[in-house]
């Protein structure tokens, strides 16, 4: 039957169901593990450790300047391998289609997602697809999971941050959240904005590799810079202490969260890292960072304090004074990512 639509019946296990992995989903994101069509992926790693993650994206608008929901799942699950102190090797991904998708649009998320896959040197090895009733869904949701390999010799952790420690972040924060708000509400800047969707694996994987100094690293995604700080803080049982003058904002972004009424720091990041690095190393992770692409805009944007009382971050504003920078409460914008 001819229909340029998702169908339930696409769901149902039966022939539907096989041509849709077959002449839609395969062809976009082949590979020899992936073309088995396993019920398990059968993988040859090295000995070692390994990480192991997963995530739902559920994004809203689906496609939005700088990247799409495609891009964000196989970055986002990249991206959390790589803070971890590994080397992203094999992705799962698994599609919850509504009923009523147009295939010209789940071939365009398919095309993106494979794109993101082979520009981060990963394959997507298994996955799983599912239909749902018109209005049970937003279109599409998708799922990944996530394995890599564990660098040798590196060893992140809360427990290895010290006072004096810096703190570095590889580029300007909140492009993605208010990228997907002002796109979602049709608000126009006079500059465009841009997500940073980006897998960082390469970057981080060059961090770790030419430096001994990385103690600790995360990305800040939901919650922002002000709620990764936050996780640090806690986790390490010290203080965090940041200067605003240091960290870098597209103007545009800080006067689109002025004008929505959001703090910049507590809005999501797909292409960033928080690295935590020892005072003798920071230079040379600097470095490191500003040569790759995704890095160029890197800066050191505080340090690591003994604390007085709780652990906190505080931050020195441009005129001198301090402010606390605390966990958000919750999500501002929620389908962010």
């Amino acid at each position: 039957m001819n229909n340029d639509k998702i169908l339930l019946a696409h769901g149902g296990g039966g022939q539907l169901s096989d041509e849709l992995v077959r002449h839609h989903i395969l062809p976009k994101l082949k590979n020899d593990t992936l073309a088995e069509l396993a019920d398990s992926a059968k993988l040859n790693l090295a000995t070692g450790s390994i990480c192991f993650t997963t995530d739902s994206y559920v994004v809203k608008p689906l496609f939005f300047n700088g990247g799409d929901i495609g891009k964000l799942a196989v970055c986002g699950t990249v991206n959390d391998l790589a803070v971890a102190g590994s080397k992203p090797v094999a992705l799962a991904l698994s599609l919850i289609i509504e009923e009523g998708l147009e295939f010209e649009l789940l071939e365009k998320i398919l095309d993106s997602i494979g794109k993101t896959a082979r520009q981060n040197d990963i394959n997507i090895v298994t996955g799983d697809t599912k239909t749902v009733e018109s209005g049970a869904a937003d279109k599409i949701f998708i799922n990944t999971a996530g394995i890599g390999l564990k660098l040798d010799g590196v060893d992140l952790g809360f427990e290895k941050i010290a006072v004096g420690d810096k703190v570095i972040i590889n580029g300007t924060i909140g492009d993605h959240g208010l990228t997907v708000i002002s796109q979602r509400k049709g608000i126009k800047f006079q500059s465009q904005l841009k997500s940073d969707c980006a897998g960082i694996a390469e970057l981080t994987g060059q961090l770790l590799e030419n430096t001994n100094g990385v103690k600790f690293m995360r990305d800040p995604t939901r919650g922002g810079l002000a709620a990764t700080l936050n996780e640090i803080s806690r986790g390490a049982g010290l203080g965090i202490e940041i200067n605003e003058a240091d960290i870098p904002i597209n103007p545009t972004v800080q006067a689109a969260a002025d004008m929505l009424g959001f703090d910049v720091l507590n809005i999501a990041n797909e292409g960033k890292f928080v690295a935590i690095v020892s005072s003798g190393s920071a230079g040379d992770c600097l470095n490191i960072c500003k040569e790759h692409q995704l890095g160029k805009e890197a800066s050191i944007i505080g340090e690591i304090v003994q604390s007085r009382d709780a652990p906190m971050v505080e931050m020195i504003t441009r005129i001198g004074g301090r402010r606390i920078v605390q966990m958000p409460y919750g999500r501002e914008l929620p389908r962010i990512c």
